[in-house]
């Protein structure tokens, strides 16, 4: 079993279409499907796009519509089968998952849009900057930006080795940890280099995280992922 951070398993309440006041007080948040619909007609670049529509092959394993994450709850619906990206760093994996599956290869996404209700649930019950973001800042997952990922082989689903899972929460899953058998740390290798190569930038402390730049020009969003299959 990897590392857990240190805090009690609670019971997680979903807090979509409210938001603290306190925390958001300085941060302008997307609550309704139409102010989005706004947003994106004022920039296209805004557009969330569903991953499994744009980009053949790639698969999910959502790890927080499900029990099989750090934190032992459902954080997502548990029905929930869809996510997102922005329009930009979308068309982006959609050429990391070409350029892959010239070699058989693809991805499977475990995160992307998180709604900024889940972000401060998950503050509320850890609080502590090493595991979650702190919503005070909203995160690129709440932004549509960032998105959590592995590779597999396309013909059989599996996972390449990468030394650790998903939320391993030590250094052993750090970018520039190299204590690895070589197959691990080539396969860390090709998920960075390609992903970087069409517009990504990764986190020094998770090797599956990665966002995509200039995170200011997008607002932090916290609408329900049927909501916005429905509009968008």
């Amino acid at each position: 079993m990897p590392p857990r951070p240190p805090f009690p398993f609670l019971v997680v309440w979903m807090l979509l279409g409210t938001h603290s006041p306190s925390i958001t007080a300085q941060l302008a948040v997307i609550n309704t499907p139409k102010n989005l619909t706004e947003s994106i007609r004022n920039n296209p670049a805004c557009a969330l796009l569903e991953l499994k529509e744009l980009i053949p092959g790639i698969q999910y394993d959502l790890r927080y519509a499900d029990t099989n994450n750090f934190v032992n709850r459902a954080m997502y619906p548990t029905h929930t089968n869809i996510t997102f990206l922005r329009r930009d760093p979308a068309r982006a994996l959609q050429k990391v998952q070409a350029e892959l599956a010239a070699s058989g290869l693809g991805l499977k996404i475990w995160d992307a849009y998180r709604p900024y209700a889940v972000t401060v649930a998950f503050w509320e019950l850890i609080g502590d900057e090493r595991y979650v973001a702190n919503p005070a800042k909203g995160s690129g997952h709440n932004r549509g930006l960032a998105v959590d990922l592995t590779v597999i082989q396309l013909n059989t689903g599996t996972e390449l080795p990468m030394g650790t899972g998903f939320d391993h929460f030590s250094d052993t899953a750090h970018q520039d940890f190299t204590q690895l058998p070589e197959e691990c740390l080539q396969n860390r290798q090709l998920l960075k280099q390609t992903m970087t190569k069409h517009g990504f930038l990764p986190y020094a402390e998770e090797w599956w995280h990665f966002s995509w730049p200039n995170p200011q020009l997008y607002e932090v969003l916290n609408i329900p992922f049927h909501k916005i299959k429905r509009k968008h």
